[in-house]
């Protein structure tokens, strides 16, 4: 019986040691997105899971028998985020830091009304798309931050709903620490 009280102790302690030294997820960090101009909150959950939230505005294009139509619109994205390879990555060098990994995500985005569509062109409405997305996230030298992530989702708005591919590229600096 002792035996089995000592070994249960030391397996716990080793898991407690190894959880310890295992690479993590930032508690929390903000992002600057240029190319997309925005900011971006990711907060750290626990070791592996984060809630990213991102204000930011979006480009589209649409070409019609109306013409052609560029449209700006403003958007709010929040993502559940699994990290899976964190370990993998530490184990062969790389960088973990600034969550630099590989994810799995549930996102959901609110796209706004188009501030620049002119009504005779195209009626465009506030919309919310929900999507599963896979993606990698990178912090290089002096803070720069690539992060893209792909996905289906589905669309859902006043005037129509259905599939649609999910794409989100940004790129920009982490602020802070």
């Amino acid at each position: 019986m002792r035996f089995s009280k000592s070994l249960v102790f030391l397996l716990l302690l080793s898991s407690f040691v190894q959880s310890q030294n295992s690479p993590s997820v930032e508690k929390s960090q903000f992002k600057i997105n240029v190319l997309l101009p925005g900011l971006v909150f990711e907060y750290g959950l626990n070791n592996k899971n984060t809630l990213f939230s991102e204000i930011s505005a979006g480009y589209g294009y649409t070409n019609n028998s109306l013409g052609e139509n560029w449209t700006i619109y403003p958007y709010v994205q929040e993502q559940f985020r699994h990290y899976y390879n964190l370990e993998k990555r530490a184990a062969k060098g790389k960088v973990t830091s600034y969550n630099s990994g590989g994810f799995i995500a549930m996102a959901a985005y609110y796209n706004f009304r188009s501030i620049t569509t002119h009504d005779s062109y195209e009626s465009s409405h506030s919309s919310v798309t929900i999507a599963p997305v896979w993606g990698f996230q990178r912090t290089y030298k002096h803070k720069f931050n690539l992060d893209l992530n792909l996905g289906a989702g589905y669309v859902f708005s006043k005037e129509d709903y259905g599939f649609s591919p999910v794409v989100n590229f940004t790129l920009g600096w982490v602020i802070g620490k």
